[in-house]
């Protein structure tokens, strides 16, 4: 069993009304009671976390390597292209995690196709609406259950 973490960047707390023809109708609760019942079937524990402030990302990163994370799962939404810190966050901290975005930010405007996590993640998987969670999620338990001794 490990604890799985997901964290939500800004703005991702109004996902179900917030440009639904980009991001969808899905509501981050609908997301989150998903990954969490997924997790669970899978014998893991979740937590999930989203916030507004690079600053609270920050700390929560930074717990994380305290608290039994095993896995993260980041969708740093628009800090993504402008967040230093929280890029050398997950590098201080050493866990692996995969980057997630609801868009295909390379289908975007120019300044979403660079990353600050992409070449840190374990992978990235983007485009595919709230399923990308879903596929996140489902490779992280499979890199997990790799990583345990048979």
């Amino acid at each position: 069993m490990a604890n799985i973490l997901v964290l939500h960047g800004p703005n991702l707390n109004l996902l179900g009304t917030r440009e639904p023809g980009i991001y969808g109708h899905d509501t981050l609760d609908s997301i989150n009671a998903e990954l969490a019942a997924r997790a669970t079937a899978a014998g893991h524990t979740f937590d999930a976390f989203q916030s507004n402030s690079e600053a609270e990302l920050v700390d929560r990163i930074q717990a994380a390597r305290a608290d039994g994370t095993a896995f993260i799962l980041i969708n740093p939404a628009a800090f993504t292209h402008t967040s230093v810190a929280m890029r050398d966050a997950m590098a201080a901290v050493a866990l692996p995690f995969i980057e997630v975005h609801l868009s295909n930010p390379h289908r975007r405007e120019p300044f979403r196709h660079t990353s600050y996590f992409s070449d840190l993640a374990e992978g990235v998987v983007a485009g595919f609406g709230a399923t990308s969670y879903q596929f996140a999620l489902e490779a992280a338990i499979r890199r997990l259950a790799a990583a345990q001794p048979h």
